[in-house]
């Protein structure tokens, strides 16, 4: 009689068995090495837990004067104050301090915090963002950032990627300055976490979801085309502006580039750990088909 012992060693010895036992440490060490190159990202759209339909989002006061517009909802958590509306207009829903603008705030934070997280691809400290044309990548700047011209932002290479930048303090844009963005899709993203607060300049069209620690200031008529606009600690600032978080001005169909259906992609640590997961599961397969048809 074949005892277990001896069947399992005989499994062993099998050619196939052991060559299905190489292609299952092969996949397991290219897993590793896969995570450890690529760790996993963090959503396909960083704002995905956020409510899409927010604008403007504030924690101390949200105030406006002239005929600012906002195509989003307008919140403010856990501040009272919400003035300029009108004029002002909001073509939406305010939220002032209930539980969805909580929701929204503490979602923010943890958006935040991934963004400050992510890997640096470039660093830009000490110069101006004016004249560059950037593709999809994380950049930083350990203290303050300056907009004077135009930004473009090419997603060319990547349509369904991030531009992330990771701001030290301030973030300032001059009069008159532009952010362009080109060649993107319905997953395109683009996100300024912002040490400390934001200002953009007179007449100045500026494009993304600013995630501020302290305040966000627009001041005379310059405009988030497609975006958002999240103080998280202060004090959101209006004069005359227009704020769009959705398809109203052109995006590629994305909603505010904070990745249209906000699906994300797995990441190549995660298709390999798959397949190590069906060649593994084949292994034991044919293990097991060598037991049962074995004589005994």
């Amino acid at each position: 009689m074949r005892t277990f012992p001896k069947v399992m060693s005989e499994i062993q010895d099998d050619p196939a068995v052991s060559a299905m036992r190489r292609m299952f440490l092969f996949l397991f060490v290219i897993t590793i090495i896969a995570w450890l190159l690529h760790p996993p990202a963090v959503s396909a759209s960083l704002l995905n837990d956020l409510p899409q339909s927010f604008a403007i989002l504030g924690s101390s006061t949200v105030t406006s004067v002239g005929s600012t517009t906002i195509h989003g909802d307008l919140g403010l958590y856990p501040g009272t104050s919400v003035t300029g509306f009108p004029p002002g207009v909001v073509i939406g829903t305010m939220h002032v301090t209930d539980a969805v603008a909580e929701q929204m705030r503490t979602a923010s934070f943890s958006a935040y915090n991934a963004l400050a997280g992510r890997p640096v691809t470039v660093v830009l400290t000490g110069q101006d963002l004016g004249g560059l044309t950037l593709t999809p990548g994380v950049y930083k700047f350990d203290t303050s950032a300056q907009l004077t011209g135009i930004l473009t932002l090419d997603f060319s290479s990547n349509p369904q990627g991030d531009f992330v930048f990771q701001i030290g303090s301030t973030l300032t844009t001059a009069s008159s300055s532009v952010v362009n963005v080109t060649n993107g899709s319905p997953l395109s993203g683009v996100y300024w976490q912002v040490g400390s607060s934001a200002t953009l300049g007179t007449d100045s069209s500026f494009v993304g979801n600013i995630l501020a620690n302290t305040s966000i200031t627009l001041t005379t008529s310059s405009n988030i085309l497609s975006g958002r606009a999240i103080a998280l600690n202060g004090a959101v600032t209006m004069d005359t502006n227009t704020i769009y978080n959705d398809n109203s001005v052109a995006d590629f169909g994305s909603y505010g580039y904070s990745g249209g259906n906000g699906g994300a992609v797995p990441e190549p640590s995660t298709i390999l750990l798959l397949g190590v997961g069906v060649a593994g599961f084949m292994a034991l397969r044919k293990s097991r088909n060598k037991v049962g048809t074995g004589a005994v």
